[in-house]
């Protein structure tokens, strides 16, 4: 295989990045804020923490050198999630927050709702209608292994998403092809847009079920960053031949009480009044963490 020539960037602490997640979410909030429209600002919570330890610890990328044939590609199935990413991304480098604050949501915006790789370099798929992206991830990561090229394929996933038959197809396509470049990860928030999953999908045991089509389960609590890093450290090579999922055990609105597991913040916006409480209970929530 090709031997690779990039790195994951900066080696940052585990308590460092445990402050630029919090930065994270308060970017989310103050976007939130500022928008017109509504934010998926739940799911983007849910999954602060995951994008936050990819980008800045797991995913091997260049900000510099988005096109890099030794980069590692990350597609975000769950689309709607795009704001969170973008986030992420900034703070990695790729591009200024203050772009994405100044066009989110606007006609033509490389900043869309969903994410758009014709209009934003960087980005490697575009994704929104959901049960697509490990599909689109297991080409790739079969692309990739044709190729003899080194890099992983990661896709994040909503968990209701994967109550999807396409889902399920990829999952035994990624496994028959053996490709251990191939790595999924699932924010398992355990809500849907507008109910609980387990009221409408019985998901459960969820973990057993990719254990049954011969996929490394790895679960851990997608908010402890030790745990994420962890998880990311102990991958397989991507020459071997078990594709692996990480089931992310999460919390929807994480961070900021009103919102946490409460259905009605699936997406929202945030008045002045309101965005003054999340960061409020956003801070408490941060000291309490770090006592």
């Amino acid at each position: 295989m090709a031997q690779a020539v990039l790195d994951s960037g900066p080696r940052h602490t585990v308590d460092e990045l445990e402050d630029l997640s919090y930065e994270l979410r308060r970017k989310l909030l103050q976007l939130c804020g500022t928008y017109e429209g509504a934010v998926h600002i739940g799911g983007d919570m849910s999954v602060a923490d995951i994008l936050t330890a990819l980008f800045h610890h797991g995913l091997r990328v260049d900000p510099s050198d988005i096109r890099n044939p030794s980069r590692d590609r990350f597609v975000l199935s769950k689309g709607h999630a795009a704001v969170c990413m973008y986030i992420a991304m900034a703070m990695r480098g790729f591009f200024e927050y203050d772009d994405i604050v100044a066009t989110y949501g606007q006609l033509d915006s490389a900043y869309g709702m969903h994410p758009c790789k014709v209009q934003l370099p960087g980005v490697e798929c575009s994704t929104g209608s959901l049960g697509h992206g490990l599909p689109l991830a297991v080409g790739m990561a079969l692309s990739a292994r044709g190729r003899r090229e080194d890099h992983r394929v990661v896709t994040l996933l909503g968990d209701g998403e994967t109550g999807e038959g396409s889902v399920w197809e990829a999952v035994m396509a990624g496994r028959s092809n053996r490709l251990g470049n191939l790595v999924a990860i699932v924010d398992r928030n355990r809500q849907l847009m507008t109910s609980f999953a387990e009221e409408r999908v019985m998901f459960e045991p969820y973990p057993d079920k990719w254990r049954a089509f011969g996929w490394n389960v790895v679960e851990v609590d997608g908010h402890d960053m030790s745990q994420l890093v962890g998880a990311i450290d102990a991958l397989p090579a991507p020459d071997s031949d078990v594709p692996t999922v990480i089931i992310c055990e999460t919390v929807k609105g994480k961070g900021v009480d009103f919102m946490e597991r409460n259905l009605a913040w699936h997406a929202g916006s945030l008045g002045a009044e309101d965005l003054e409480r999340a960061l409020a209970s956003l801070e408490a929530s941060r000291k309490k963490e770090t006592v």
